[in-house]
């Protein structure tokens, strides 16, 4: 007769996931707020308020890895590579709405910031059964992108077990891609498995295991901070300004010639001719007003600066 352990041995078959959900900080299960529904809407807005403002103050306490993660991920991008976040559920939803916003935001192509979610783009509303738990469905999505050694693929859960999540850190590792993995519980699976482990430990959730709070928050400031540095570290501001915008709507064209107004300090008129000139390109804009030159001349310093505004504006001919 085969014997079970404990674990093992329950009526609904999940015994050793239950034992190791048990174990984790993210489904801790929190008896002080055992009785929060019979509390007035006030009150509960009042705790969750309160909860939100620790996750700051975790993230804090990772930014040196978060940090080296970031230089590891803009060399590599500055080498031609490209940014792949990987999860399932929230977390692979957070890694889709951060790769989705690249492309307005730094005037990026579509295809260097890439978001995957186990069971594919549906899975963004509807539930797929069974595709986070497969290791093999994350490195067939990574094969389909042909992955090199000079991308990088960032896993993504909350739990830090997710096999969809960390298939995808170790199929990439294997193939020489740089690998981060965010999760929020220290010593996770994902974290030892990733080369940069970035274990944001945000505690029990306000509802038990409802890891699209403190964690999801957690993932998002964390995300935010991987794509805006590494595109700062790129080229694509200029200070604080987003000198790549794509100017895709009315409100990104006011912008634009906001941007360009505040870098330039330039006349109406003068960003008008700017931007006509350079064919609504806003760095290209600046780089006409402040370098003094003409709109080839701008494309092609910035061409030869690979995209840095003021490394071309240090090398534009002055004229006295």
């Amino acid at each position: 007769m085969t014997s079970l352990t404990d674990a093992d041995a329950t009526p609904d078959g999940y015994g050793e996931l239950r034992a190791q959900l048990a174990t984790l900080t993210t489904e801790a299960f929190r008896p002080e707020l055992a009785d929060i529904d019979r509390l007035g809407t006030a009150e509960i807005a009042r705790i969750m308020n309160g909860e939100d403002q620790t996750v700051p103050a975790a993230v804090a306490e990772r930014l040196p890895q978060i940090a080296a993660a970031i230089d590891g991920t803009a060399e590599r991008m500055a080498r031609g590579g490209r940014l792949i976040y990987a999860g399932a559920g929230t977390a692979g939803r957070l890694g889709i709405l951060d790769a989705s916003e690249c492309p307005p935001t730094f005037n990026t192509d579509p295809a260097d910031v890439v978001g995957l979610i186990a069971g594919g783009p549906s899975a963004m509303v509807t539930a797929v059964e069974g595709a986070e738990d497969s290791k093999e469905l994350a490195a067939a999505d990574l094969e389909a992108l042909k992955l090199t050694a000079d991308d990088t693929v960032v896993g993504i859960s909350a739990s830090g077990r997710t096999p969809y999540a960390i298939g995808a850190v170790e199929h990439a590792r294997a193939k020489g891609a740089l690998t981060l993995g965010l999760s929020c519980n220290a010593d996770s699976a994902l974290g030892a498995a990733a080369e940069h482990p970035l274990e944001v430990v945000v505690g029990p959730e306000l509802l038990t295991g409802s890891t699209r709070l403190k964690a999801g928050t957690a993932q998002k400031l964390v995300l935010n901070m991987i794509s805006t540095i590494t595109m700062i570290r790129l080229g694509k501001t200029y200070g604080n300004l987003m000198v790549d915008v794509r100017a895709s709507n009315e409100k990104l064209q006011a912008r634009s010639r906001r941007i360009v107004a505040l870098a330039t300090g330039a006349s109406d008129e003068e960003i008008e001719t700017a931007l006509a000139a350079t064919g609504g390109e806003v760095k290209n804009a600046i780089l006409t007003i402040l370098g003094q030159v003409d709109g080839p001349t701008a494309a092609a310093l910035l061409t030869e600066s690979n995209g840095h505004l003021r490394a071309a504006l240090a090398a534009a001919p002055r004229t006295t």
